[in-house]
């Protein structure tokens, strides 16, 4: 049994993200990681993605009216215990997805994916702010990377202290918790630190792994490991430590399916 493990049974956690063909971020990657800590993927692809392990080149939202039927015939059928979003593609799929969420109580766990870490290639339209508006009230937890966090807050981040002065912000403004990541900052320790949308921050340290930040897919895989671990009955910042510690181990010894970046899975 996977140590990260917490009750009996398998809860299926509902995913909706965009495609990564090489396997290291996006859909996949998600199910890889829901399914090893012991819970049951389930899911629709969002957008598709032109990459490799070398980088992004295009990228194409799908039908929002097919997402929507897709996930609503799901829905009334299987009893998702979590919610994990990536990246929307589009705004109409954004509002799509948040239409489906009337349907489920199931904590909602959204790593907004803006820009890849690799490649020139926006990977959310113009009315991104349309999204999280339709989001918002679904949302339990949003966990951006530190470019995210700035575009969200629209205001430069320098440093783990700006970026939580970033995140107090907001999860008031969306009266959610956010997951500060710090893992692209200077220090010995990776800091992440959980805001609370009444401002309260609870701060998780781990040795820094070096060039962990060149990983691609950690923040697909920390968002979907809370997203399992919160369907296994943890609390949020359980879900957060015990999702922090299993990326990191996986960060520390990453896969190698090509020439470019190595994945977290």
């Amino acid at each position: 049994m996977s140590p990260y493990r917490t009750t009996k049974g398998t809860p299926d956690v509902l995913v909706c993200a965009g495609l990564d063909p090489s396997g290291g971020a996006g859909l996949i990657a998600d199910t890889r990681v829901i399914a090893q800590l012991g819970a049951r993927p389930c899911g629709v692809v969002t957008a598709l993605t032109v990459q490799n392990t070398t980088g992004v080149v295009d990228c194409q939202a799908l039908d929002p009216d097919l997402i929507g039927h897709q996930l609503a015939f799901l829905m009334t059928d299987i009893e998702v215990k979590a919610v994990k979003i990536g990246m929307v593609g589009s705004t109409a799929v954004a509002k799509a997805i948040a239409t489906a969420l009337h349907l489920t109580n199931a904590p909602v766990v959204w790593d907004p994916v803006l820009y890849p870490s690799r490649g020139d290639v926006a990977l959310a339209d113009s009315l991104f702010g349309d999204s999280i508006t339709a989001l918002r009230p679904h949302l339990t937890l949003v966990t951006p990377n530190a470019a995210e966090l700035a575009f969200m807050v629209n205001r430069p981040i320098a440093n783990m202290q700006a970026a939580i002065a970033a995140g107090v912000t907001l999860a008031a403004k969306l009266d959610t918790s956010v997951l500060v990541k710090g893992g692209h900052f200077e220090g010995d320790d990776a800091i992440d630190a959980l805001v609370s949308p009444g401002g309260s921050v609870d701060e998780m340290r781990a040795p820094r792994t070096r060039e962990g930040h060149h990983v691609h897919g950690t923040g697909c895989a920390l968002s979907s490991s809370i997203a399992a671990l919160l369907a296994q009955g943890r609390d949020l910042l359980s879900a957060c430590q015990g999702a922090k510690q299993f990326v990191a181990e996986r960060i520390a010894s990453p896969a190698r399916p090509g020439r470019g970046a190595t994945a977290v899975v």
